[in-house]
């Protein structure tokens, strides 16, 4: 596919007398830069299920805390929220 980038003058230079001297062409050496970036950055990988911590609370909620109202749950942190 071809496309167009809008590269650092600077970097342009570099990269080209870089794959001048691997012997390989500017295209390869940008798609061989963006597959390590890419890869080392997790890229294409699949992630398994996350396992969440739960807590196991004792006691629960302070009495006459309703943990299904919003006012009352902003009451019970007081100055803490």
């Amino acid at each position: 596919m071809k496309t167009t980038l809008d590269l650092n003058d600077d970097l342009l230079a570099t990269a080209k007398a870089a794959a001048a001297m691997q012997r390989t062409s500017l295209t390869r050496l940008i798609e061989e830069g963006l597959r390590l970036r890419l890869a080392s950055h997790g890229a294409g990988r699949s992630v398994g299920p996350v396992c969440l911590p739960v807590f196991e609370g004792r006691d629960g909620l302070v009495p006459g805390v309703d943990p299904l109202s919003n006012r009352s749950l902003l009451e019970a942190l007081g100055d803490d929220a």
